[in-house]
Parts: structure tokens; sequence; C-alpha cells
């Protein structure tokens, strides 16, 4: 048997190099190609719409009242019914799923860009179209996995984040300007198309598949399919840990929601303060996509698991420096930095796929995201809130102690407990 040299691995030894996947290669995969499309397509209509319809109820009311209530709307049925209505992605084929969902989504549309619908009834519609959401972005979200194995996964998560960053800028820098030229209910029938779109483009490109096989033969109900994803998400430390990963953001929100006026303090007469408010907006979504692009193209897959807990750290140490009341340059330079750190929602996701069985994903990702939107909801809320007596400055500064004491807690149980993910991240990648 020969001696091995000093210094040096045998080749049984030697740790072979990690595979990443790239943009370019995962953009190639027509599948793929066909969900991000549809996802752009339904997401670009959805900016316009928002505004649209912002624009359209206060015209009918002359209500800021009337107009801030149909907004919440869109926030509020992805957290009552999204837990509930995401299983039927894990009872029924999930192209099918999604192919309803933009089909009665279209039609619902279609009838709120009549300008005879009842104000009552365009409330409800909202209410509605948002609610099916939930279960297209579970059973998108369940798909994913199947159509990306590996790396694949985590790079083709980062360019569907990064279109989704772009798009929300994109949709709400243009949405005025287009609503000017088409008006309110054009900018709803073309909400309409574009869900329209989706849906064929679905048809052409993701192939059928059937619903996730489980253990036995009989079909739960929905209500036992919600407490299973429950059990499945909270019964077991890793899940928990990367849930609670997931709703740090109810943290590093807070700044957005008090960009307004976070820009009356910052404004010394140089910018109008509507346009300190949409620079003070974007910074976070810019630093995001250029995070998620790095840190998708160029860190290892199982180095993005080793730095998820410091760049969750990240997210809310700059917030901090708010404290000593930097001027509008340092603000947004400090805001960017902190959505560079969400990256790490990359790996969180990569590594919740991997312990989450096929079965059950559309449930557990609907009760993630449900969670995501009301960590969102009560951040701002409280943050505003707190912002009437103490000012924008101070609750940022706090929002961001807490969060990165939170953070660091999650860094220690995660570095616990994330050897076997990173195992079968590195045997997959090499």
């Amino acid at each position: 048997m020969a001696a091995t040299k000093p210094g040096r691995l045998s080749g049984r030894h030697r740790r072979a190099p990690e595979v990443r996947a790239t943009y370019r290669e995962v953009a190639a995969i027509p599948e793929f190609r066909a969900l991000w499309l549809g996802q752009g397509m339904s997401l670009l209509g959805d900016q316009l719409a928002q505004v649209a319809l912002a624009v359209l109820v206060y015209s009918r009311t002359a209500s800021p009242l009337a107009t801030a209530a149909v907004y919440a709307l869109t926030y509020l049925p992805p957290i009552v019914g999204g837990p509930l209505l995401s299983g039927l992605a894990d009872r029924y084929p999930r192209r099918r799923v999604m192919l309803w969902c933009d089909v009665l989504r279209a039609l619902m549309l279609a009838v709120m860009a009549l300008p005879a619908t009842p104000f009552p009834v365009l409330c409800a519609l909202v209410f509605f179209v948002v609610l099916l959401g939930a279960p297209f972005s579970a059973a998108r979200a369940a798909l994913l996995p199947e159509v990306l194995e590996g790396d694949r996964y985590v790079v083709g998560s980062a360019l569907q984040n990064v279109t989704n960053q772009a798009v929300q800028m994109l949709g709400f820098a243009a949405g005025g300007a287009a609503i000017a030229m088409l008006g309110p209910y054009r900018a709803l029938a073309l909400d309409c198309a574009t869900f329209l779109g989706s849906a064929l483009v679905i048809v052409a490109g993701v192939r059928h598949r059937p619903a996730p096989l489980r253990e036995d033969d009989e079909r739960p109900s929905m209500w036992r399919m919600t407490r299973s994803g429950a059990r499945l998400v909270f019964g077991e430390r890793r899940l928990r840990t990367l849930v609670l990963f997931a709703w740090l953001c109810g943290f590093y929100v807070i700044p957005e929601g008090l960009a307004v006026p976070y820009a009356a303090a910052l404004a010394d007469g140089r910018l109008p303060v509507p346009v300190i408010t949409g620079l003070l907006m974007a910074a976070m979504p810019t630093g995001t996509v250029i995070g998620a692009f790095f840190f998708g193209r160029f860190v290892t897959p199982s180095g993005r698991l080793r730095a998820m807990g410091w760049l969750a750290m990240l997210t809310c140490a700059p917030l901090v420096l708010c404290a000593i009341r930097p001027p509008l340059e340092g603000v947004l330079a400090l805001w960017v930095l902190s959505g560079v750190g969400g990256a790490y929602q990359l790996a969180a996701n990569a590594a919740f796929v991997q312990c989450v069985p096929a079965a059950g994903r559309a449930a557990a990702f609907g009760l993630v995201q449900s969670g995501l939107l009301a960590a969102q909801g009560v951040g701002i809320l409280v943050g505003g809130a707190a912002a009437q007596r103490l000012g924008p400055e101070a609750v940022v500064t706090l929002a961001g102690v807490a969060g990165l004491c939170t953070a660091a807690v999650l860094a220690m149980l995660w570095t616990e407990s994330r050897r076997e993910i990173i195992a079968k991240v590195r045997a997959a990648a090499t």
C-alpha cells in the first residue's frame, strides 16, 4: 500500500469542489422561463393595478380613509386565508391550481375594469383577487424545487428575487405615468390581460405533474392539511429556526413603512419630500438586488448556509447607525447595505426546501408566507405608532437594535443545527 505524502490528502479524502449553477444555465430551462415570465407579467400588472385602484377609489369617494381601507385589503387576505388555501397545491396538481387562480383573477379584474361596478362589489373583488394569490404563490413555490434541483434552485430563486424587486421599482415608478395616459379602468383591464398572459405561458411552458403522493390513499380535508403543515413547520427545531429567519423581516421592513416621515425629517430644501421618499423606499430593494445577484453568483452552496446568520445580522446592524442622524446620502447608504444583507433569505429558502417533504411543501410555504406578511404588517403598524412619540430616526434605530439581537440568537441556533443540511447541499453540489 503506497504511503501518502505528508501535507497532502489522499484522493479518497480530498474534498471535491462545489459546483455553482449559473444564471445562464438556469434561464436555459424552459419550465423555469415559463414560471419566471408568468410571475413577472402578473407582478408588473399588480403594481400598476395597486396605483390604479388607489386613484379609482379616491376619485369615487374623495375619502383618504376609504382609499387606505381598500389598500389594506391587499394585506388582509393572505394572512387570513393563506394558510388554509395554500394546501390546495398539495391536494391537486400544482400546475392546475396555478391556471385556475390566474383565470379566476383575470375574470374578476375584468369586472373591476367596468365603470358600472358598484363600490362594495369592487372591494369584495379586490379581497378575492388577492386571496387567490396565496394558493398560486404556494403552488409556484412548491413546484420550483421540482423544476430546479440542487444549486439551480438557489440561483433560480435569486433570479426571481432580483426580478421581483426590479419589477416592483419599475411598476411603482411608472404606474402614475401609465395611469395618467390610460386611466384607472384601462389599467385594471391591463392587469386582467397580464393574468391571462401568465395562464397562457404556464399552459405552453409548464408540463403537467400529478398531485403529490401521500403516505395514505385518502384525500385529507383542507383543515387537516393546514394543521399538518403547522405541525410540520413548528414541530421541528431546524424548521422553526428557518421560519423565524424569514419572519425577521418584521424588523427591517419598518424603515420602508416610515419613509415619508423620515423624508420629512431629512428634507433640507435641496430635494422635495416626495423625491426623498422615493429614494428611501428604493434603497433597500436596490441593496437586495445587489446582494441576491452576488450571493447567488459567487458564493458556494454550503458557503451561503454558513453566511446566513451573519447576513441576517447585516440586515439590522446598519439601521442602528441611524441614531447618529446622518444626512440623506448616509441614510441611503445604510439602507442599501441593510438590503444587501437580505440576500440571506435565499439560503434560508433553500434550506427550508431541503427539510420539507414534497407532499406538504405547499401548505408549509403558504403558512410561512402568511406569517411573513403578518410580521411586515405588525412591524409597520407598531413602528408607525412608536414614531408618533419618538420620531422616525429613533424608531428605526430601535428596530435595528431589536432585530440585531434577534438575528444573533437565530444565528447561534442555526450554527447548532445546520450541519446535516450543509452535508446534503454539498453532496448535491459535488
